[in-house]
């Protein structure tokens, strides 16, 4: 069984996110984040993370 959300996870992985800086955005616990991510995300909410891990990797690249 794959794991749900690769995508979104791979991309944490090579841009070096932590799931916590993801769920500081979102406002909601990092628990919560990794729930949303047990099952398949609709297209909008993986929009979503996409928007948010590219904010914060754009920030890291500022530092």
């Amino acid at each position: 069984m794959s794991k749900a959300n690769t995508d979104i996870r791979e991309m944490l992985r090579e841009k070096q996110i932590p799931v916590y800086a993801v769920a500081a955005v979102m406002g909601v616990h990092e628990n919560t984040v990794f729930r949303r991510l047990r099952f398949e995300l609709p297209e909008s909410d993986k929009t979503t993370f996409r928007r948010i891990i590219n904010e914060l990797a754009a920030r890291n690249n500022n530092k």
